[in-house]
């Protein structure tokens, strides 16, 4: 499986990423720097957190407008898979490959801390053999508050496609679990066909031990299982 990571002017979790595709799974993952248009054959692209273009504007806004975006709209389109995390789901957003915008904090302050979430949808190759599972993972952004329009919530929801809801330890969504005042305690959600997936925690900060959690892993393991399937499938079916 081959990787790759958008580098914008203001990423700071391009590095991270690719330390835990390209060391800790041991596949092959490439920078992508902004300007560029060819994705070099990549199987996932990874929008990675950080502050893209100072977060001008809004969150996002700039950084759609971006070369390497706009290929990524094509390789969506053609059924490529996407993550973006923290950043990178503002960016998704704002690019129109996820729906509903992030805003800012119910409460108007950054956060930095640990939070749990649970699964909720098995729509996405993130997330096969998941569903159910609380995950233990870090967030640190100040415009998370997910928001969506009642009739665009309610096709979320009989679509599947809310992937993820913050929660407490013990797998109860609570207003108290929700670091951000976020609808419907949403912390990640996924496109119509579940190739494109967005979330406000930060799997790759939670993929060794060291780091306080591996739960991210589990995440990218799902990823790294299933498309072996899909490739294997594809195989035996020619």
């Amino acid at each position: 499986m081959k990787f790759a990571i958008v580098v914008l002017p203001g990423s700071n979790c391009d590095h991270d990423a690719l330390h835990v595709t390209k060391d800790v799974l041991g596949e092959e993952a490439d920078l992508l720097w902004h300007k560029e248009t060819d994705l070099h054959g990549a199987d996932c692209v990874i929008v990675p957190g950080g502050f893209a273009y100072g977060d001008y504007l809004r969150a996002g806004a700039i950084a759609r407008l971006s070369p390497a975006i706009a290929a990524l709209r094509r390789f969506a389109a053609d059924g490529g898979l996407v993550m973006g995390s923290c950043n990178g789901f503002q960016i998704l957003c704002e690019a129109g490959l996820l729906p509903g915008a992030l805003t800012r904090n119910d409460h108007l302050e950054y956060r930095c801390d640990w939070i749990h979430m649970r699964v909720e949808s098995e729509r996405t190759p993130w997330t096969a053999g998941l569903r159910g599972r609380v995950l233990r993972m870090p967030i640190s952004h100040g415009e998370g508050n997910y928001y969506v329009d009642a009739a665009t919530h309610a096709r979320l929801v009989a679509n599947g496609q809310i992937v993820f809801r913050y929660c407490d330890a013990g797998g109860e969504v609570t207003r108290e679990a929700n670091p951000n005042g976020s609808f419907d305690g949403i912390a990640g959600i996924c496109d119509e066909r579940g190739n494109v997936l967005g979330l406000m925690p930060h799997p790759e900060r939670a993929c060794e031990d060291l780091l306080g959690s591996t739960d991210g892993l589990l995440v990218l393991e799902a990823l790294d299982t299933n498309l072996a399937r899909r490739v294997l499938s594809s195989v035996s079916d020619t």
